[in-house]
C-alpha cells in the first residue's frame, strides 16, 4: 500500500466534522505526467472548502501515479484521498466509486488531464449561494483538439446564468451536455442515491447520474469557463470486464461510437419518469441536432465504411431527422479540420453554441 493510502485512510476520518463544499474527483488511468498539472490547477484556487478524491483503476503506470500523489499528500496533508482498485473497475464503476468516497456536498469531477481554470471553485461556490437547491451545475469548457490540428473552441452553452426546473426541462438541457466528465458537478448525496452497476460498460454513468438527481432537482448553467480538456490523448476505455469487446484501447472505433450512443439512449429509456416516453424522444431528437461529436474522429472512414456507421445510426432512429442526415454528408464532406473551423467561428460569433430546436430557448 502507497504512503498516499495509508495518509488517507489516516486522516479521512478527521476530515468528516467539517464537510467541504466540494469534493474534486479524478478517475486516474495511466497518463501519469498530467496528474502534477492537474493537481497543481486545483491548489492554485482561491477556495478553501475542498478536499479531492482519487481513485486509480489498475493502470499500468500506478506506481507513477502514486509517486505523484505522494508527493502532494506530504505538501498538502489531510487534503488528498488516494485509493488503488484492487480489480479493473472499468470508467463507470470508478465514477461510482469516486461518487461513493466524496465527502462534499458537490463532486466536481476532473479528467485526469485535464486543467481547472483560476477562480473556478470560488465562482461555482457563489452560484450555489444564488441557487442552493440545485442538484447540477452545467459548465462552460475550453478544449484543444489535438487531432483537428490544436484548435482551442469555448463550449458555453448560453450566454448568461440560467436556472432549469428539476423534471424534463432540466433533464433535456443537462443530459447530453453530461458527456464531458471534466468540470461535471453533482450534489454527492443524490447521486450516489442513484448508485447502480446496470450502466457500467457505456461510458456514461455520469449521464445516469444526470437524468436520476434532476428528476427531483433543479440545475443551473453558468457562462463562465471552469475547466480546460485537453483532448489530446487517445482513449483508454476497453480494459475492464464491462468494456472488452465493446472498446478497443487507443481509439474510437465505428461500434465504440455506436455503443456509446445506444447507451446514453439506453439510460434516458430506463428513467423512472411520468412522460418519459416523451422525454427519451425529445433526449434523442436533441442528440440528432448536435450529432457531430459522434461522427467527427470517423470521418477518415473510407465512404463504404461511412455509408455503413451512418445507416447503423439511422437504425437507432436518427433515420427520422433531417439534420441527422445533413450533419453527416456537410461533416464527411468537409472533414474534421474544416467543419471543425466552421464550428468555432459560429461559436466565436454567437458567443455560445447554437440552439437547435427547442432545447435551449
Amino acid at each position: 500500500m502507497s504512503t498516499a493510502m495509508k495518509h488517507a485512510e489516516v486522516t479521512g476520518e478527521v476530515k468528516k466534522t467539517t464537510r467541504p463544499k466540494f469534493t474534486v474527483c479524478i478517475p486516474a488511468y495511466n497518463r501519469a505526467r498530467y496528474m502534477a498539472r492537474l493537481l497543481d490547477s486545483i491548489f492554485a484556487q482561491n477556495f478553501e472548502s475542498f478536499d479531492i478524491a482519487i481513485c486509480e483503476d489498475c493502470s499500468s503506470e500506478r506506481a507513477a501515479i502514486s509517486e505523484v500523489v505522494d508527493s502532494y499528500s506530504r505538501t498538502y496533508p489531510g487534503v488528498i484521498s488516494y485509493y488503488e482498485n484492487e480489480t479493473n473497475l472499468g470508467y463507470d464503476g470508478n465514477i461510482r466509486k469516486l461518487v461513493d468516497k466524496a465527502s462534499g456536498e458537490f463532486c466536481f469531477f476532473m479528467g485526469n488531464d485535464d486543467v481547472m481554470c483560476p477562480g473556478a471553485l470560488t465562482h461555482v461556490a457563489d452560484v450555489l449561494t444564488r441557487n442552493p437547491d440545485v442538484g447540477f451545475v452545467l459548465k462552460s469548457y475550453l478544449f484543444s483538439d489535438q487531432s483537428a490540428g490544436h484548435i482551442a473552441q469555448e463550449v458555453r452553452y448560453f450566454e448568461e446564468e440560467r436556472r432549469f426546473s428539476r423534471g424534463q426541462e432540466a433533464i433535456l438541457v443537462c443530459y447530453r451536455r453530461s458527456g464531458v466528465i471534466a468540470g461535471y458537478i453533482i450534489r454527492r448525496d443524490a447521486a450516489h442515491a442513484a448508485a447502480t452497476n446496470r450502466f457500467d460498460g457505456t461510458l456514461y454513468y455520469q449521464m445516469h447520474l444526470t437524468a436520476q438527481v434532476l428528476s427531483s432537482w433543479p440545475a443551473v448553467s453558468t457562462p463562465m469557463v471552469l475547466v480546460h480538456c485537453g483532448g489530446d490523448e487517445p482513449p483508454d476505455f476497453g480494459n475492464s470486464g464491462s468494456e472488452k469487446g465493446k472498446y478497443k484501447p487507443g481509439v474510437y472505433t465505428p461500434q465504440a461510437r455506436l455503443n456509446m450512443v445506444q447507451g446514453a439512449l439506453t439510460i434516458i429509456r430506463d428513467l423512472r419518469f411520468e412522460g418519459k416516453d416523451s422525454l427519451a424522444e425529445a433526449v434523442q431528437r436533441d442528440y440528432a441536432y448536435y450529432f457531430y461529436p459522434f461522427i467527427k474522429d470517423q470521418l477518415n472512414l473510407p465512404i463504404g465504411q461511412f455509408l455503413s456507421l451512418y445507416r447503423s445510426y439511422g437504425r437507432m432512429g436518427f433515420v427520422k431527422y433531417p439534420i441527422f442526415h445533413v450533419y453527416c454528408a456537410v461533416a464527411y464532406l468537409l472533414g474534421e479540420r474544416r467543419f471543425d473551423l466552421l464550428t468555432k467561428a459560429v461559436r466565436k460569433r454567437l458567443g455560445r453554441s447554437p440552439h437547435f430546436g427547442s432545447v435551449g430557448k
